[in-house]
């Protein structure tokens, strides 16, 4: 709630630029919330969760209206009802195995979708397709238009918190007590009664529309989408940012994706690290690397780890 308050307050301090940043951070905030779902707290690895991420980018663009601004009421149920659907495919197949074979599947799922849109009209091509005007949101006061970033800004803050309030009811929940009982020892859950290929699945769907979420505020955001976005490269950087912030709590989530973005910030700015800013992903790895090597529980673990140190 603090968090959500100062981060409401931002905009009145920061320029444009940074309001940018930060807006880009909460939306890969949701994106890696949905996969903390599946990684922390289902004990699912997927390395194919940016076609859910790119489908919605995707959804977005395609059902928009050439000439007229959408409208939101009606995109962002659709970018996040067809990542569902293609969650509900993929799952439905991918969870029939399990450690590294459900990775391999959920990376090749990923790799069709992202052959669909790269190598065919449908999207683009490799060049991608624009959005020409930004959805609106109708509300009873008026008119939301996206083109005002200080409203894209607003709107993504509350799409965060809303998704943070929901994973946060849904693990608090008998279906968020079955995904722990299932991370720790499935075949227990199996013996205990529990149908844990329905849980899983439920749980699949549910990051794949959390992440087509996302996708949604990158399209209305950037007015433009790639093939990119369903790339391994965005599936492992997402995996990552988990990592990063810590693996099974929420809060890691969105910690790990403001540090894992900033530190690219930080990293590919000739401004700051002069001549090092070429080799950005070099630096970055190696410093992902140092903190899970000295914070094997991620940065949300940094907090206990300070007050167990002797005084």
């Amino acid at each position: 709630m603090a968090g959500a308050f100062v981060l409401a307050l931002l905009p009145l301090v920061v320029d444009p630029y940074q309001q940018d940043l930060v807006v880009k951070i909460m939306v890969f905030a949701i994106f890696a919330l949905s996969l903390e779902l599946l990684v922390g707290q289902t004990g699912l690895v997927s390395l194919g969760h940016a076609a859910f991420f790119g489908i919605g980018a995707y959804v977005t663009v395609l059902a928009s209206p050439e000439y007229d601004p959408g409208s939101v009421w009606l995109l962002l149920p659709l970018a996040m009802g067809v990542a569902a659907a293609y969650a509900l495919v993929v799952g439905a197949l991918s969870l029939r195995t399990k450690g590294v074979y459900f990775i391999m599947v959920t990376l090749a799922f990923a790799q069709m979708a992202y052959f669909v849109f790269h190598d065919t009209k449908v999207g683009g091509g490799s060049d991608g397709i624009f959005l020409n005007l930004r959805p609106q949101l109708a509300l009873p006061g008026g008119v939301l238009e996206l083109d005002d970033k200080r409203n894209v800004y607003y709107l993504v803050l509350a799409a965060l918190v809303a998704t943070y309030g929901l994973l946060a009811l849904v693990l608090r929940s008998r279906f968020g007590r079955a995904l722990a009982g299932i991370r720790v020892n499935e075949q227990r859950m199996r013996a205990a009664g529990f149908a844990t290929y329905g849980y899983k699945l439920a749980a699949f769907v549910l990051a794949g529309a959390l992440a087509g979420l996302a996708g949604f505020f990158v399209a209305a955001k950037d007015a433009a989408v790639n093939p990119e976005l369903l790339s391994w490269h965005e599936s492992g950087a997402v995996l990552l940012m988990v990592i990063l912030g810590g693996i099974g709590h929420l809060r890691g989530a969105v910690i790990g994706a403001a540090a894992f973005m900033l530190l690219k910030e930080l990293f590919s700015s000739h401004a700051l690290v002069g001549a090092l800013a070429d080799h950005w992903q070099l630096t970055l790895g190696v410093t992902i690397i140092l903190f899970v090597a000295f914070l094997p529980k991620g940065l949300i673990g940094l907090g206990e780890r300070l007050r167990r140190r002797p005084r």
